[in-house]
């Protein structure tokens, strides 16, 4: 006979004591099926009709294949296969047996938790571990809006956000905390306002100020779990360092276009994200969402895995995302799972680590400061203001439209010409001849990137819009569309 894995849902562990698997010996997937209703008797009415065939609402997968596109219950089997159930669910869940302390709420808690009240692994104790916990997001956008969300509604005792920004229009595509009303506003107030009003059993601290070596231990010390919803370098690893000083869990996500990225950084019994990535990568290779986009819903899935984990880590339950890196592609709608080890050599939080403070993150990573732009120091610039008179004078500069093609249905200059900032390089002869150029993007970044590529390729009259697109908004046209 060959020796085969019988994994079960949750649904029907209770049923088998509990065991999330159970080695079955047999030779085919109808013979697994019998032995593993004779081992636990209480899955047979769940798994097999009247006569012992597997139920028409139960569905079988070998090895990842429906068994049924096989030969169904003669399948043969051998050694290693993993038969799984996949029941049909109503989307509920039954009244697990004993007593439920649950003299300690409200009656209107009682109706608002009564979903986490029915399941065994949270109940009425796990309610009150997620009401005593304190969970603080670094960052109130695309993934911090969902993961917040979906904290108060679960009852999170304490919810602390971080963030200096202010809600702007280009945010309500995926940032689903906000409404139009909410544009202007500071992120953390306008937040607050939400989260209260979906949960006034719960309190929102906010510190709408940025995160800095100076502020981040006094800031993330009161919590019990940081979630890292940044989206730039600096403050990804000023976020780890401070989790790893201070001994707490970093539920980290990311996204790009259509993919993301989850996992949870623990350095007391995994690897942190210095183990991953021991030194940030140039500043000018990975651009960011205001620069690549983002597909809106993204950052709602990726976030809400990190309230999942979150909320895990708080009840004490399941296998937390320690030592796995979750990869998710939404253009092919799948997820895979890559290992991650502990760096034995670390300079954080191997046994000869040699950082012990928080360092200087905007200098670590290249320049790159804590809004994502990173900003050679050695491009000459021109600001809006004096670019709007030098093109209204005698002798206006040539403008060069350096962002990516989607960007330019948004708008363009009058007079620019359009050439990649990727394609600079092959198309420098169109350049050279004009006695002065002035190179612009959204917020001034690329833009300066660009113009010193082109001084190091010798075409010295060349200069960059200030804060790009965004500097023209505020100085010029104030009907711009900024983003």
């Amino acid at each position: 006979m060959s020796r085969v894995t019988f994994r079960l849902p949750s649904p029907l562990r209770a049923l088998a004591g509990g065991a999330a698997e159970v080695p079955i010996e047999a030779d085919t997937v109808a013979a697994a099926a019998a032995r593993l209703a004779e081992r636990h008797p209480a899955l047979r009415p769940r798994l097999l009709a009247p006569d012992g065939q597997l139920r028409s609402s139960v569905a079988l997968y070998l090895n990842d294949r429906d068994v049924r596109e096989a030969d169904g219950g003669a399948t043969r089997l051998e050694d290693g296969d993993v038969l799984e159930v996949i029941p049909a669910l109503a989307g509920g869940s039954e009244r697990p047996d004993g007593e439920t302390d649950e003299r300690s709420f409200r009656r209107e808690e009682l109706v608002r938790y009564s979903r986490h009240l029915l399941l065994p692994e949270v109940g009425a104790v796990g309610q009150r571990r997620l009401r005593a916990g304190k969970v603080v997001l670094v960052g109130a956008g695309g993934l911090g809006s969902p993961a917040a969300l979906y904290l108060a509604a679960a009852g999170v005792g304490e919810i602390g956000l971080v963030d200096f920004d202010r809600v702007d229009a280009s945010n309500l595509q995926r940032q689903v905390l906000y409404t139009e009303a909410d544009v202007g506003r500071i992120k953390p107030e306008a937040a607050r306002d939400r989260l209260r009003a979906m949960n006034p059993g719960i309190h929102v601290s906010i510190h709408p100020d940025r995160l800095t070596a100076e502020n981040a231990l006094e800031t993330l010390r009161p919590y019990d779990v940081v979630i890292d919803g940044s989206d730039n370098f600096p403050t990804r690893y000023l976020v780890n360092d401070a989790c790893v000083l201070l001994g707490k869990p970093d539920v980290f996500g990311s996204v790009y276009r259509f993919e993301g990225q989850a996992t949870v950084f623990d350095a007391r019994r995994g690897p942190c994200y210095r183990c991953l990535y021991p030194a940030p990568p140039p500043p000018d290779l990975v651009p960011s969402c205001a620069e690549a986009g983002v597909l809106g819903v993204l950052p709602g899935l990726i976030g809400v895995i990190q309230a999942t984990e979150a909320m895990k880590l708080l009840l004490g339950i399941g296998e937390p995302l320690v030592g796995r890196l979750l990869l998710f592609d939404a253009q092919a709608m799948a997820f895979r799972e890559l290992r991650l080890r502990r760096n034995p050599t670390c300079d954080l939080c191997s046994p000869t680590a040699t950082q012990t403070g928080l360092i200087d993150y905007a200098a670590f990573c290249g320049g790159e400061d804590a809004a994502g732009d990173s900003l050679p120091d050695d491009v000459p610039e021109i600001s809006a203001t004096e670019l709007a008179a030098a093109l209204g004078g005698p002798d206006p500069p040539r403008l060069v439209d350096v962002r990516d093609p989607p960007e330019w249905e948004i708008g363009l200059l009058p007079g620019a010409t359009r050439i990649p900032r990727a394609a600079l390089v092959e198309r420098l002869g169109e350049l050279t001849s004009a006695p002065r150029l002035v190179l612009y993007c959204s917020s001034g970044a690329r833009s300066a990137q660009a113009a010193r590529w082109l001084r190091e390729l010798g075409v010295t009259n060349v200069r960059s819009l200030r804060d790009g697109l965004r500097g023209w908004a505020r100085e010029v046209d104030p009907s711009w569309p900024s983003y």
